[in-house]
């Protein structure tokens, strides 16, 4: 429907009519207005399935949704590196949408995860802002090719569980723009999801839900978002406040509470009717966008879909350690330890929860393939944290007598889960116990875990194999027979850092706050960021991830060692599968800022790509790198600023794994005025070199050292006040230092002095 259409409709409505427009007709349907003719539509949980209840539907939507599939959450397809395996993952989901009339999916979540203890980690993407983005961006782009709707959330700052509707988190400017506004900035520009999903929690005082200068001046001012915003269910705190602020859409249904409060407010004069209007054109576009492009042909084919799961789960599952011990055999007697390989943890708990109509384990897996050499001991239960020592017992005898023993363990749902944040890092202790006493008995030790977020591996160093599947669908026990078996070569790489302890993450100290009042305290040291600025050994590092082939990188070429900051930089690498099976490598482009004034990472994350290699093949990998790319957020000015100075390019296979670096000068083409007060420094001065020689014009040539009395005194002067002191304490004398000194100088003179000095800036 074209806009001057919805327009006209609008004008048509009643004030109450545009008002419950704004709000739900029940938990998952928009408002429809049947005077006018305009439908209704539904929304659904699920990024990475559809969690769709059917008409029977409880007015609170918490009863059991419809039978789907449920592909890798989104801890998992971040692992995968991969945007076109997104896209396609995306195309499944919109054409499952379709096929159940669902116009929008609520989902892909960015936020960054801040803390492993996070409850919601499972859903979330990532550590760095361009790997949340990048995912997020190409499963919106997969989902809306099929004319069904995404909404990006959780807008903004949601990172933890604890006290999420009333939590207040303080977070400076520079780390919001570089951190947590980033994951959604590049998704909203690149991608455009038809709608965006606030968070409940406030950003520095200010509820997200109300919050203008997110939803309004950066959303739709500054990033050209054309969408509806919708609360979180619940989120909303104060209707006529909100919708001011940008909020379009609440959900669920007031039942007609705040439709009220609307209409009294636009009656009264608090609330401009063109903002109510406003709102429901944004709404109705959206509406209309799906239901005129309806797809009455679409199928949901759960085994066809549950076939892409299985795909999706074989690019998430990260191998991260093979002492010579994987691939297995088929012929040889293998024990599968755990219940996990019967039953496997695929997915995590709360509104993303997928009623799946099949699940598919290792065991499973093993069956189909005919592997009659697989021996199962259960190992341990995970209702809750206690040895079975009957279970235990059998595991380590089934252990004893195979070849190799595979543990399937991981976190449980009472772990970890929407609705709450972890207590620690670790895994229960009754899995430990079993991991460590199979060890001991069986040396071709490989554990496959199953956890939405980084755990403590105490027996790390004494297992000869290690497989993190995440929550890898339904169909991960397919994806993960195949691997352990060497069908399919493993590609993942972490989107986190698995520290060493929960103790060395960089937002420990702070945590979730007290009270309701958390401060950001690590800025932009968020995950890698940290670990490399302060050198510090990890369990295993962004980025890494081991293959059954091995790569090569070689001839790093840059097109230009000289560039400004509104030109791009073309860098190309050469990759070699090196090794004798067909796998695929991610290629990790890193920048550090050498020269740089400002606090910054020791390098930043600017661009990946996943290439697929035949033993031996070489491929040439290309990337174009912007201003972005060597900027930092500027508060004095409040946008996107690069330094003039060295950059190195670097070109790796892991955050911590550096192949080639090659570096590039960029020279600023923005001039940040400098401004001078009295208590600008000497040595800041010093720096520019006009001001410098102007201030040494004026004032008293004695104040620089030339005619003190340290100069003229005896050797007791010169020992006591070293050259060394004596530049340090012109470096850092503010210019009314002099003043304190005598030699003539008022502060009427440095005030003057003062004035021209700015005066040379403008």
């Amino acid at each position: 429907m074209t806009k001057k259409k919805i327009k006209d409709l609008i004008a048509k409505m009643t004030l109450e009519e545009k008002a419950a427009m704004c709000s739900g007709a029940d938990f998952w349907h928009t408002e429809s207005c049947e005077r006018l003719g305009i439908p209704a539509s539904m929304v659904s949980d699920g990024p990475h399935g559809l969690r769709k209840q059917d008409d029977k539907a409880d007015h609170l939507g918490v009863n059991e949704s419809i039978k789907a599939v449920c592909f890798p959450a989104g801890c998992g397809t971040a692992a995968s590196f991969n945007r076109d395996l997104l896209y396609h993952m995306g195309e499944t989901l919109g054409n499952e949408c379709q096929a159940e009339g669902v116009s929008v999916i609520l989902g892909p979540a960015v936020n960054i995860k801040r803390s492993p203890l996070c409850g919601r980690n499972f859903e979330y993407y990532s550590e760095d802002p361009l790997v949340a983005s990048e995912t997020a961006g190409s499963l919106i782009r997969g989902v809306q090719s099929k004319h069904v709707g995404t909404s990006l959330k959780h807008f903004l700052a949601n990172n933890q569980e604890t006290r999420r509707m009333s939590v207040n988190e303080i977070i400076d400017e520079r780390t919001l723009n570089e951190i947590y506004l980033a994951a959604f900035e590049g998704a909203v520009k690149k991608a455009k999801p038809w709608t965006v999903m606030c968070s409940y929690n406030r950003i520095n005082g200010t509820y997200a839900a109300a919050h203008h200068k997110y939803l309004t001046e950066t959303l739709r001012d500054k990033w050209g978002f054309d969408g509806y915003v919708m609360s979180d269910w619940g989120a909303v705190n104060d209707r006529v406040e909100d919708l001011k602020a940008g909020l379009d859409l609440e959900m669920p249904s007031s039942m007609g509470v705040n439709d009220k409060l609307i209409v009294e407010a636009v009656q009264n004069g608090t609330l401009e009717e063109q903002v109510l209007d406003t709102a429901v054109e944004r709404i109705l576009n959206i509406v209309y966008r799906y239901t005129e492009n309806r797809d009455t042909e679409a199928v949901f084919n759960l085994d066809h879909d549950h076939e892409a799961a299985k795909k999706v789960a074989e690019e998430t599952i990260v191998l991260l350690k093979n002492e010579n011990v994987l691939p297995l055999t088929e012929g040889e007697e293998i024990a599968f330890i755990g219940k996990y390989a019967k039953k496997p943890r695929y997915q995590g708990g709360g509104s993303s929860h997928i009623n799946s109509h099949k699940i598919t384990g290792a065991l499973d897996a093993a069956e189909a393939a005919g592997n009659t050499h697989i021996v199962y001991a259960q190992g341990f239960d995970d209702k809750e944290d206690k040895t079975d020592e009957v279970l235990l017992a059998e595991a380590v005898e089934t252990a004893k007598k195979a070849k190799a023993a595979v543990i399937f363990a991981g976190l449980p749902d009472a772990f970890e889960s929407e609705g709450f944040d972890r207590k620690h890092m670790r895994m229960p202790d009754c899995q430990n116990e079993l991991i460590e006493r199979v060890e001991a008995v069986q040396p071709n030790t490989i554990v496959v875990l199953h956890n939405g977020a980084p755990v403590e591996m105490p027996w790390a160093d004494r297992v000869k194999g290690i497989l993190e599947a995440y929550l890898g669908g339904q169909a991960v026990g397919g994806a993960e027979y195949d691997i352990l078996f060497g069908k399919v070569n493993p590609s993942a790489k972490l989107p986190e850092t698995f520290p060493k302890q929960l103790e060395d993450n960089p937002s420990y100290l702070a945590g979730f706050g007290e009270g309701d009042h958390v401060e950001y305290r690590e800025g932009i040291f968020v995950g890698y960021r940290y670990y490399d600025k302060k050198k510090m050994d990890v369990l295993f590092p962004f980025g890494y991830g081991l293959s059954y082939t091995t790569f090569a990188y070689s001839n790093l070429c840059l097109d230009k060692k000289t560039m400004k900051d509104t030109e791009e930089l073309t860098v190309s690498v050469d990759v070699t599968n090196t090794g004798d099976r067909t796998g695929k490598e991610v290629v990790q482009l890193y920048v550090a800022d050498k020269d740089s004034t400002v606090i910054r990472p020791v390098k930043e994350l600017r661009d990946f790509v996943k290439i697929e290699l035949a033993p031996g093949e070489t491929k040439t990998v290309t990337f174009t790198l912007g201003k972005r790319a060597f900027a930092y957020y500027d508060v004095q000015i409040h946008d996107w600023q690069v330094e003039t100075g060295e950059f190195e390019i670097l070109i790796g296979a892991s955050s911590r794994d550096i192949a080639l670096r090659d570096t590039v000068t960029v020279e600023s083409t923005v001039k940040i005025p400098f401004h001078y007060t009295t208590d600008t420094t000497m040595g800041d001065i010093m720096s520019r070199p006009e001001a410098w020689k102007l201030v040494q014009s004026v004032l008293s040539k004695g104040m620089f050292g030339h005619d003190s009395e340290v100069s003229e005194g005896g050797d007791a002067a010169k020992e006591a006040i070293s050259d060394e002191m004596n530049a340090a304490m012109l470096q850092y004398m503010p210019l009314r230092g002099p003043v304190s000194f005598g030699g003539g100088v008022s502060m009427a003179d440095v005030q003057k002095l003062v004035d021209r000095l700015n005066a040379m800036e403008e």
